[in-house]
């Protein structure tokens, strides 16, 4: 196993290498002169040549991407030109409201998709397969904002349940955070549903026709123990798959629903920073998402060794 973790790593180096580049890259990839387009069309060639120096463009490449790439391993990613503030600043502020919000709605998406999945695969080409189906392609069909749209109309302007907009910390007042955070959370987390329970299904009706699982019945084991301990550990690696690209995309599919409910998250800061060309909070943000999406890839290649052994061999 500890081979196995060791190669992984050693395999995920020179992805982090190229993403690193790829990132600092964009700055140089920008039509005409970075510096020209950031500081706007109206700047004169004194506040030009002040951004160039600001940002060290009037470097060679490789000693800016050195400076760069050190100054991000010591956890400084730079200054916003356009909140002159610590990018680093920005992303902590940032990061909570996106993360409660991709964690809540992973939450909810597991604990109804998965039951939902084994109960359509237990019931296959049964009516309450079909129920299940038909609830599974409305939720992954209907578009995210328009499904956040009618939350609000219903549990926020008409019934007055949870607050339309806003985010509230879960440090401050934990009780108004979960309200907060209902209807961002159940709209993104149905459609994040809808894929694990058809995922489920398909990976336990195939599962269930296997002898183990005749054998396991003709001995007399509940039917419960049949479905959780044999059929759907066995079912599960599609399903581990499917959350693990989920978790990674969740934190950046969240922009439309952040917008939504007004949330400052991630999402918001990113949009923010397109329109406004503040390329070093894209650049961070790029190596952060890259990042993101190796780590938990990792751990979703880590998993499957834990659930199926075969795989450490």
């Amino acid at each position: 196993m500890q081979t196995y973790i060791l190669r992984r790593l050693l395999a995920s180096i020179p992805v982090v290498v190229i993403v690193a580049v790829v990132s600092f890259s964009i700055i140089h990839v920008v039509p005409g002169d970075a510096a020209h387009a950031i500081a706007g069309d109206d700047a004169s060639p004194e506040e030009i040549e002040e951004i160039r120096k600001a940002m060290g463009l009037d470097r060679p490449f490789l000693v800016q991407f050195g400076s760069w790439l050190r100054n991000i391993f010591q956890g400084d990613m730079g200054t916003s030109l356009f909140y002159r503030q610590s990018i680093g600043r920005l992303l902590l502020d940032s990061l909570e409201p996106t993360l409660s919000l991709a964690f809540l709605a992973l939450f909810i998406a597991l604990s109804l998709g998965i039951p939902l999945g084994i109960l359509a695969g237990w019931k296959g080409h049964t009516l309450v397969d079909r129920a299940v189906m038909v609830f599974s392609v409305l939720g992954f069909s209907i578009p995210n904002f328009w499904l956040g749209f009618m939350f609000i109309w219903a549990f926020a302007v008409n019934l007055s349940w949870f607050p339309a907009i806003g985010f509230t910390s879960a440090l401050d007042d934990f009780p108004k955070f979960l309200r907060s955070m209902a209807l961002p959370s159940l709209t993104v987390g149905i459609s994040g549903c809808a894929l694990i329970t058809r995922m489920t299904r398909s990976s336990m009706l195939e599962v269930l026709g296997e002898d183990y699982i005749r054998t396991a019945r003709s001995k007399g084991l509940r039917e419960v123990v049949v479905l959780f301990r044999h059929a759907f550990k066995a079912a599960s690696l599609p399903v581990v798959t499917l959350v693990g690209l989920m978790i990674a995309g969740l934190i950046t599919g969240v922009v439309v629903t952040e917008t939504v409910f007004t949330i400052p998250g991630i999402g918001r800061l990113i949009i923010t920073a397109v329109e406004r060309r503040d390329l070093p909070i894209i650049q961070a943000v790029m190596v952060l998402l890259g990042v993101k999406y190796i780590v938990f890839n990792l751990l979703t290649d880590l998993a499957y060794a834990y659930l199926d052994p075969r795989v450490r061999y």
